[in-house]
């Protein structure tokens, strides 16, 4: 792994990759690998962690590989919705073609909902419902849609992810663990996503007067423990083909950000401790620019 990790960053300063541009010697001395670093040993079957200004690929495991992302395709989804946004304000009822089995369901037959508030309950829950709603309140059909998540992605020069639904539950909806990282860093560079993915509890009623509790999936920002690290945000994913999987922005005391991605940890659980262990790694293994 600490090899690999090495070749792969020489690599990338050398060569560049998509949207990681290649770099000058003087700014490949700005962040360098620690001759002391330890091995680094994760149970996930693949990962990378990116650095936060995009140029370096910090680590990689199998990060090149292509499988189905789960849930994670809703951060393209927000992504496309912000370019459709019909207003913040504006008013979407929930119908039955909103009406998405799987994952959690936060909203029900006739109530009426904000965008921002179907947003948020689409990323801080992953709520399958909610996202195709979004997609509805656009007034673009789900094929249309989904055109212009691959058109974003291509734009993204994102070369191995391609998405056949808004939601992440089919299996064709794919891409790698670099360019997971790539498309995450994009999408967080988006303050309305950001926000929505950098808090642990999101409440508000609805137009017909329910009120709504919504906890995030992203267990990070619950945890009490004390940590080298600062949580900015994240997004959860899974399904039987695509495993628990993770990605998230993290930012260390001297401010330096990095994007993680997990992908096939062996459980819930284990995709946040395995993200913590990665991220604890890098800002310890590296020299960072003071």
């Amino acid at each position: 792994m600490f090899l690999s990790a090495l070749a792969n960053f020489i690599f990338v300063i050398l060569f560049g990759w998509g949207d990681i541009s290649s770099i000058s010697n003087v700014e490949a001395n700005l962040v360098a690998l620690k001759p002391e670093a330890s091995q680094l040993e994760i149970a996930a079957e693949k990962t990378a962690v990116l650095a936060g200004d995009g140029r370096f690929l910090l680590e990689a495991k199998r990060a090149d590989e292509i499988q189905p992302i789960a849930s994670i395709t809703k951060l393209m989804t927000a992504l496309v919705f912000l370019d459709n946004n019909p207003g913040w304000d504006q008013i979407y009822e929930i119908t039955a073609a909103d009406n998405i089995s799987g994952g959690r369901l936060s909203l029900f037959l006739g109530e009426r909902v904000t965008i921002k508030d179907l947003f948020y309950t689409s990323l801080v829950a992953s709520d399958n419902g909610a996202t195709i709603a979004l997609v509805h309140a656009t007034g673009l059909n789900e094929t249309d849609f989904v055109e212009q998540m691959n058109a974003k992605a291509k734009k993204l020069d994102l070369r191995k992810t391609k998405f056949a639904d808004p939601i992440g539950l089919s299996n064709y909806n794919v891409s790698t663990a670099r360019e997971i990282a790539i498309m995450a860093r994009a999408a967080f560079k988006q303050p309305e996503i950001l926000s929505a993915v950098s808090i642990p509890t999101y409440r508000y009623q609805t137009e017909n007067g329910t009120d709504k509790k919504i906890e995030s999936t992203d267990y990070l920002l619950f945890d009490s423990g004390v940590n080298s690290f600062q949580v900015v945000g994240g997004k959860t994913g899974f399904t039987d083909q695509a495993g628990y999987c993770f990605v998230g922005q993290f930012k260390n005391a001297d401010g330096q950000e990095v994007i993680s991605v997990v992908l096939n940890s062996q459980g819930n659980n284990e995709r946040f401790k395995d993200s913590k262990a990665l991220i604890n790694w890098v800002f310890n293994s590296y020299i960072w620019p003071r």
